[in-house]
């Protein structure tokens, strides 16, 4: 048997939690940067599409690399965004039930996300 709670944060944003009774924790999250995280990427979506036309047109090598730097630092920016709303939700969560498999899972993202 499933069971399901919800939370609502103080922008109105809605956590849900279903725990299955004898498995795992399965948590689903709406995460409160999600609108955030949605803006900036399209905003880089449209970088690099100006960056991709920069190459297109010849323009010079040190300024495509300026701005592939830019875009780089803007990806970093949107996963801490990321991995600050995760923590802030997810982990808390799952230190509360002692769900060791989401902490698991947290620290191979973070291995992966500082290459």
């Amino acid at each position: 048997m499933d069971k399901k709670h919800e939370h609502i944060m103080p922008d109105g944003t809605v956590i849900s939690h279903m725990h299955e009774e004898k498995s795992a924790h399965v948590h689903t999250h709406t995460h409160t940067q999600t609108k955030a995280v949605l803006n900036r990427m399209s905003r880089l979506i449209g970088h690099l599409e100006s960056i991709r036309k920069m190459v297109e047109s010849g323009r010079d090598c040190s300024e495509v690399l300026i701005q592939l730097s830019a875009v780089n630092s803007a990806l970093r920016g949107v996963g801490k965004i990321i991995l600050k709303d995760h923590i802030e939700h997810c982990i808390v969560d799952a230190i509360r039930e002692d769900d060791r498999e989401a902490i698991e899972k947290l620290d191979k993202a973070i291995d992966q996300f500082m290459r």
